[in-house]
């Protein structure tokens, strides 16, 4: 199946019935009491840890997840302060530069951990104190612009990531090839138009004249086009985040290293922030157009 997130490219997230192997059949072995008895004592015991056993677990995952976002957290308050610092009744234009430095840290990091070999966990570290810096400059940004607009990007953020979890959880939602295949020539779609509309913002074409360029300058029934664009992306980032998911729970069954816990962390945290940022634009597009 093809993967939406670069993070879960290592071969311990692999489906092994993708190569099409069968199964041969092979008589039971013969019963051994002690073997039994050894079984029996093994399912009473308190279940291993992935300390113990040195393997991914999914409670692991949860908790190494948890790590990189207290990390981003740490970062995004600094990045808001930085970011507020330099606003007073003379100069009330923000600073723009936790969002620029943590944007392009966080870039370069996302690269080195995709295309290293071994997950580095001074890299996924590193990664979320950056994107924690872009976050929260970026937040402080619109926060001036539309008071009270990151609470409710938050508050959208947390809601999509719970429902996408509890659907995923319950079996209600599962990662398909062919859901995939939609969501690859989509997100392809979507970075085109992306790098069109940055483009025509660039270059000031009166078409692109919005503050968010295409999104804001043209309407469609009335509707402008990032509400339509922002609303589809955002239901991309949910089924990214159930691929997320799904990869995980691939590594846990392969029997991946406890290492590969933070690669599953990374791939949910660039599909978090990508979803709290493109939540934060669709707000902002439809509170600057009332």
């Amino acid at each position: 199946m093809a993967l939406n997130n670069p993070a879960f490219s290592n071969p311990a997230f692999q489906d092994p019935r993708a190569g099409g192997a069968q199964t041969r059949y092979s008589p039971p072995p013969a019963v051994d009491p002690a073997a039994d008895a050894r079984i029996e004592g093994a399912y009473a015991a308190p279940s291993a840890s992935a300390v113990d056993t040195g393997r991914m677990t999914v409670e692991d995952t949860v908790m190494k997840t948890l790590a990189l976002f207290g990390v981003l957290l740490v970062t995004a308050v600094v990045g808001w302060i930085w970011t507020m610092s330099g606003v007073t009744a003379a100069n009330p234009s923000p600073s723009v530069a936790p969002m620029i430095i943590g944007g392009l840290g966080g870039f370069v990091l996302a690269m080195v951990a995709i295309f290293k070999k071994k997950p580095s966990v001074p890299v996924f570290v590193a990664y979320a104190a950056f994107e924690g810096l872009f976050i929260g400059g970026i937040s402080g940004f619109f926060e001036m612009m539309f008071p009270g607009i990151v609470i409710q990007a938050t508050l959208g953020t947390l809601s999509v990531v719970g429902v996408t979890l509890a659907l995923f959880a319950s079996g209600k939602v599962r990662a398909s090839a062919r859901a995939t295949k939609i969501f690859m020539i989509a997100m392809v779609g979507y970075l085109v138009f992306s790098l069109v509309n940055v483009g025509l913002m660039i270059f000031n074409v009166p078409l692109a004249g919005g503050a968010f360029g295409l999104r804001s300058g043209i309407e469609i029934f009335g509707i402008p086009l990032g509400v339509i664009i922002g609303v589809f992306v955002v239901i991309m980032a949910a089924y990214s985040l159930v691929l997320d998911f799904d990869q995980i729970q691939r590594g846990v069954r392969n029997g991946a290293p406890r290492v590969y816990g933070w690669v599953g962390a990374f791939g949910i945290m660039v599909t978090v922030v990508w979803l709290y940022v493109e939540i934060l634009r669709l707000i902002a597009i439809v509170r600057g157009n009332n």
